[in-house]
């Protein structure tokens, strides 16, 4: 079943009721594609997989702090494993280094997430979109959201004012979320 037919929100709203068979079919939809999201933000396989297991585990036991009118259930999912695997970078006191290969190759070519994505229309439609978008916006939000730098880290290390950064990202994610969709 592709993302866009399964029922994440359904899914998500069953395992709030203690729905054990919807939980092992959200695994079965996406927990490859988490892992692999996980060993790109972590770098080390062996993390990826203790941090893919923390953020399902949260997914079912917050299953019913789920809010369908706050977004997608898939969204919120993803999100889990996002900030499990940033506070996981966080907590080696340091964080994974970043080059402007990395960056460049996330937003033009995206090797590893087309790999990872291939199938995914939603992941296509949002390296469409980061292409679309100028460098000086593009950059910051992949410095904050593919490897989880501040914005007083990535003002830092793009040699920028730390309020033109941020004017940067908002007015990005804004023309991320305007994007046409196909």
């Amino acid at each position: 079943m592709s993302g866009s037919e399964f029922d994440y929100e359904g899914t998500l709203e069953a395992c709030a009721g203690g729905d054990c068979a919807a939980f092992r079919r959200l695994y079965q939809q996406e927990a490859g594609q988490l892992l692999g999201l996980a060993i790109t933000l972590l770098g080390r396989r062996d993390q990826a997989e203790d941090c893919l297991h923390d953020a399902l585990l949260k997914v079912w036991v917050n299953a019913d702090r789920f809010d369908r009118s706050l977004g997608s259930g898939r969204a919120w999912i993803y999100s889990i494993l996002r900030y499990r695997a940033l506070n996981q970078l966080r907590g080696r006191k340091q964080l994974v280094a970043t080059d402007d290969g990395f960056i460049n190759a996330m937003a033009d070519e995206a090797a590893q997430a087309e790999e990872l994505a291939e199938a995914r229309s939603t992941a296509r439609q949002l390296r469409d979109c980061l292409r679309l978008l100028e460098r000086p916006r593009r950059h910051p939000i992949l410095l904050a959201f593919y490897r989880g730098l501040t914005h007083d880290q990535i003002a830092a290390r793009l040699s920028a004012p730390l309020g033109t950064i941020k004017g940067r990202i908002r007015a990005g994610l804004r023309a991320l979320q305007e994007c046409p969709q196909p």
